[in-house]
């Protein structure tokens, strides 16, 4: 099929542009915009676009003129819904793996208080987490509960969140957090958890042990921390060339990029830590298709504990994840914020705890 291209008329960049730049706090309430004339410049468009541009987003109630004067950002832009209290809530999926248990943990906190939830996602792609938290600006929400997207590399949308702290509407993070904010959020101890996989498998006698790791994500970063310190502490030599790593750009390509790193290693790794159970089971699915056996020729540890893992037709060895717990908690520090309450945690770490199935097995010493 052809990929068809959608052009925007002219008046309606204009309009998202000038929208972006007061969500995003460039352009402040109270402050004129450019002039028409600079507008029409600025865009290579006549008049009569640019006065269309401004009569839409005057009636949307984000501009107001004044005539002889200007046009002006209105301070009313924020709409509220009758009312109701309202947070809005981004995470990075909705559907997939832990988020419907964590997206559940704080429906129930906030309906307890019968505040509304707005949620969007933003399948870690940056674009659309702008487009989710100019949604949220606009609509004027009273919290905001967050997963960042792509949390290990720079975010060209840390305005947004800036005005979200101008306006004084309370957020935190889940899951992870942009480490160029002071943001609370609340976390699972993500270098424990690779740790404790790590270390399991140490104590099972394995010594050439591989890592999969996610690596545009915080997690991913802390979780190959782990790794590296559990193999330190047992005097074990980190070796570049038994790590594979992938990003949300090349994770359709995983199951390709395991089959031959699993070939390249094979007879020489005898253990895997997978980044989560989603990795984990695809790399049994690999292992399946390559006559690899697990565990006899290699043991896998997933992390997260998930749904998917639960429900394989393999007991995968996991470690734990508060999910629906965290999704309360963090409904619960926004409610209590809203409420004034002070002295609310800054960070909240959450500890695994190793779950054993059955893709672990014990190296017997000659």
């Amino acid at each position: 099929m052809k990929e068809v291209n959608i052009v925007k008329p002219k008046y309606q960049v204009i309009i998202d542009d000038i929208k972006s730049h007061i969500l995003s706090g460039t352009y402040k309430a109270g402050e004129q915009i450019p002039t028409e004339h600079a507008l029409q410049e600025s865009y290579n468009v006549s008049r009569q676009t640019v006065r269309k541009a401004i009569l839409e987003l005057s009636n949307e109630g984000f501009l107001r003129s004044e005539k002889g004067s200007g046009t002006y950002v209105s301070s009313q832009y924020r709409s509220r819904s009758g009312g109701k209290r309202t947070i809005g809530v981004i995470t990075t999926y909705i559907s997939d793996y832990i988020f419907p248990s964590i997206i559940r943990g704080i429906e129930s906190r906030l309906n307890e208080d019968s505040y509304s939830l707005l949620l969007a996602s933003t399948n870690n792609d940056i674009a659309q987490e702008k487009k989710a938290l100019e949604m949220m600006l606009s609509y004027g929400v009273d919290g905001l509960i967050i997963e960042p997207t792509r949390s290990n590399v720079y975010n060209p949308n840390i305005a947004y969140y800036l005005s979200f702290k101008e306006q004084e509407v309370p957020f935190t993070m889940i899951n992870a957090y942009y480490e160029e904010l002071e943001v609370p959020f609340f976390c699972l101890d993500d270098v424990q958890s690779s740790y404790l996989a790590t270390r399991e498998l140490i104590a099972k006698g394995h010594t050439q042990i591989g890592l999969i790791a996610k690596m545009d994500d915080l997690q991913g970063k802390y979780r190959m921390k782990g790794y590296i310190k559990a193999l330190g502490e047992a005097k074990l030599r980190f070796r570049p060339e038994h790590v594979l790593s992938f990003d949300t750009d090349t994770k359709p390509d995983l199951s390709a990029s395991l089959e031959d790193f699993l070939n390249d290693n094979r007879g020489e790794l005898s253990a895997l830590v997978c980044y989560n159970d989603e990795v984990g089971l695809e790399v049994v699915h690999v292992c399946r298709r390559l006559g690899i056996s697990i565990p006899d020729e290699l043991s896998i540890i997933g992390q997260d504990n998930s749904y998917i893992a639960k429900n394989a037709n393999i007991q995968l060895t996991t470690l734990t994840h508060p999910q629906e717990q965290m999704g309360r908690d963090a409904a619960d520090w926004i409610i209590r914020n809203l409420q004034g309450k002070k002295d609310l945690p800054v960070k909240t770490y959450y500890q695994p705890v190793l779950i054993e199935g059955e893709t672990v097995k014990a190296i017997e010493l000659e």
